[in-house]
């Protein structure tokens, strides 16, 4: 067993927190635990993964698997009669989390509140599941039964809040008529979901012995959902009343979690590690939707920004630095590295070794699952209880995620049609989009309200294979069926164009769209690139600066920077950019490669060939990757026999591909 390096582990996850919001907040003094956190260790951005829906992201984190691999695809699934549906249950995970890992090893964990766990597992330790904050005594919320009744008293139910709970988050309660305006009861439900989340979390860690306590609050993603509108700056269409009365709400849930937070930090010494992170961020700028579009599945997702925070610190972890290139796959790793066990190498990340003063030197198995015996988990067949699966079906319904007005035989084969369609999006997020096709093409075959926005993903897949006439036809029939996302067929128009061969009939496309759109990160991305094809290095390098202007954290739009400032050979800004691009988004071959170009013409031979070789690691077929590693390896390095494989390897590749 490698080295043991942190005596515990608390793992806290607030879901959907982001830096744009708690850097203000931070400068301003009004959120010191976090900044006492932050000052003894690390923190940084954390991307997230495609879809960005948090039962499948908060399963990936405690896994260290992707969904097609944990099972979680979705945030409800059919019910046992196949007739209705029920939120997505912890027996649903096909792959070991984090606890039945220790469990196995002889560890002890604490898990409170995480999303999906209910039923509760008969750990060693300690399992209070997802439904312990929403309903009245649900049967298997809390393992083991003896501490059951003690911890469902430590509960707090709404009507134990008092205005002087909800002043804080809204200042004008007491003009409030709250028979008329329901918005208040959605903050107090918040605060007493978290408040007794936080009450199970700090009673185990006093109570119990353990070595690896993990808790999930979900205050944070409510209270965005329901009042990031009303955040400042005041948005366009949101009424003086209205932005005066609840303008507060999420700068007061954020305060309300560094005060837990200070809590736990109390309750833990030096030799604790501990690790604060969210599954993604919030949009709380000027990309924020005006309207969260209820003809897109789980809709409300688009308020999501694609980087989640993370802070570490605990021993052997650097003091006050930021990192770089973290995702949610590399959690679960970083974890066992820290309690002394091996990493399982089927698993997606690696652990995050640029956060240590010195490196770790980590074990590896080939898989966790292969480790026989007992793990924790329940047998087959369990299940929950259908009253508080209900009310948990309802808070999903009144955030956004699913569809109010479908009958209980419409929800569950849209529960089926989605798994499928998220799944989908899964493969083509990693690059396996031939695997995501049959998956996107089933979707569309089935009846559904939502049958256009699935064609585009469709479209976009055949798009991605190489299958242009098959994008084309899906697309010309959305077209003709009055699809309710022109934005998105016009882009996907412009790309077939350009694939075709028009690069300036696809500009045209993007220049025929409304006004409206222009203020699209995503259209100026495209109108970037499209200009850097026809060679107008000038007017690409101004649409990649207004992308950055309306997305600063935009890893597509330094990449295009670092290609502009190649082809003016300014290598140092060039360098800059890419490494920009890979800080923000680490799984990214193509930033990589120009991190290489750069360096290389730089001098930095043998940097240049560790971007590169990153660059194959992710997409080990990047022909040009190869050519390059070739030429390093020839006339910087000295190194024959792998210029020769390289080498090799670019004209087996490019043959292929008809890459030149």
């Amino acid at each position: 067993m490698a080295e043991r390096l942190a005596k515990r582990v608390l793992l806290i996850g607030w879901d959907a927190a982001d830096w744009k919001v708690m850097s203000p907040l931070l400068d301003a003094g009004k959120m010191p635990a976090l900044a006492s956190l932050v000052d003894r260790g690390v923190m940084g951005n954390l991307a997230t993964l495609e879809p960005p829906f948090s039962p499948i992201l908060w399963t990936s984190i405690a896994t260290g698997h992707t969904a097609d691999r944990h099972g979680i695809h979705h945030f409800v699934q059919p019910d046992e009669s196949g007739t209705g549906i029920r939120p997505v249950l912890g027996t649903s995970r096909t792959t070991k989390a984090l606890w039945n890992i220790l469990h196995q090893e002889g560890m002890r964990s604490n898990v409170v509140g995480w999303w999906p766990s209910h039923p509760a597992e008969p750990i060693r330790g300690a399992m209070v599941s997802n439904f312990f904050q929403t309903a009245a005594s649900p049967p298997g919320t809390v393992h083991p039964p003896e501490i059951e009744d003690t911890l469902l008293d430590l509960r707090i139910d709404l009507r134990e809040l008092t205005g002087n709970h909800l002043v804080p988050f809204i200042p004008d309660l007491a003009e409030i008529d709250q028979e008329a305006d329901k918005r208040p009861l959605a903050v107090a439900r918040a605060i007493a979901d978290a408040a007794s989340i936080h009450a199970a979390v700090t009673y185990l860690m006093e109570t119990t012995e353990w070595d690896l306590t993990a808790v999930y609050y979900d205050a944070i993603d409510h209270l965005g959902h329901g009042f990031m509108g009303y955040h400042p700056p005041q948005m366009e269409g949101v009424s003086d009343h209205d932005f005066r009365r609840y303008r507060h709400v999420v700068e007061a849930g954020y305060r309300f979690h560094d005060m837990m937070l200070g809590q736990l930090l109390a309750q833990v010494d030096a030799d604790t590690a501990v690790i604060l992170l969210s599954d993604h961020g919030f949009h709380s700028d000027h990309l924020r939707p005006r309207v969260v579009p209820r003809h897109v599945p789980a809709g409300a997702a688009l308020e999501h920004r694609p980087f989640g925070a993370l802070v570490m610190a605990g021993p052997g972890i650097r003091r006050d630095e930021r990192i770089y290139g973290a995702g949610l796959l590399n959690v679960a790793p970083t974890v066992l590295t820290l309690l002394g066990l091996p990493v399982g190498a089927d698993m997606a990340g690696a652990p995050l070794v640029q956060a240590f003063e010195e490196p770790p030197a980590f074990e590896t198995i080939p898989s966790w699952e292969a480790v026989d015996g007992d793990d924790g988990r329940h047998p087959d067949g369990a299940r929950a209880d259908p009253w508080s699966e209900h009310e948990a079906v309802q808070q999903l319904v009144g955030l956004g995620y699913l569809d109010p007005d479908q009958s209980d035989a419409e929800a569950a084969a849209a529960a089926v049609r989605d798994a499928a369609f998220n799944l989908a999006r899964v493969y083509d997020s990693t690059g396996r989009v031939a695997e995501a096709i049959p998956l996107y093409e089933s979707v569309v075959e089935a009846e559904s309200p939502h049958r256009d926005y699935y064609a585009l993903a469709l479209a976009r897949a055949y798009a991605a294979d190489g299958r242009v006439e098959d994008a084309r036809r899906v697309v010309e029939a959305s077209v003709a069926e009055g699809s309710r996302f022109p934005t998105a067929v016009a882009l996907l128009q412009s790309d077939l164009a350009a694939a075709g061969g028009d690069p300036d009939g696809a500009l045209a496309l993007l220049q025929d769209l409304p006004a409206s759109s222009g203020a699209s990160p995503e259209v100026h991305l495209r109108r970037a690139d499209l200009l850097l094809r026809l060679g107008d290095t000038e007017r690409a390098a101004e649409a990649y600066e207004a992308v950055l202007a309306l997305d600063p954290d935009n890893a597509r739009a330094y990449n295009g920077r670092a290609v502009v400032a190649i082809q003016r050979k300014d290598y140092a800004a060039a360098h800059d950019a890419a490494l920009a691009a890979v800080a923000r988004l680490y799984h990214f071959p193509l930033a990589h490669f120009h991190l290489g170009v750069a360096l290389l013409r730089l001098g930095w031979a043998d940097r240049a060939e560790d971007a590169f070789a990153v660059c194959l690691r992710q997409q080990p077929g990047f022909a040009l990757a190869h050519r390059w590693l070739a030429r390093i390896y020839k006339d910087y390095l000295r190194q024959p026999h792998d210029a020769k494989r390289h080498w090799e390897a670019y004209r087996r590749l490019s043959a292929a591909t008809g890459e030149k």
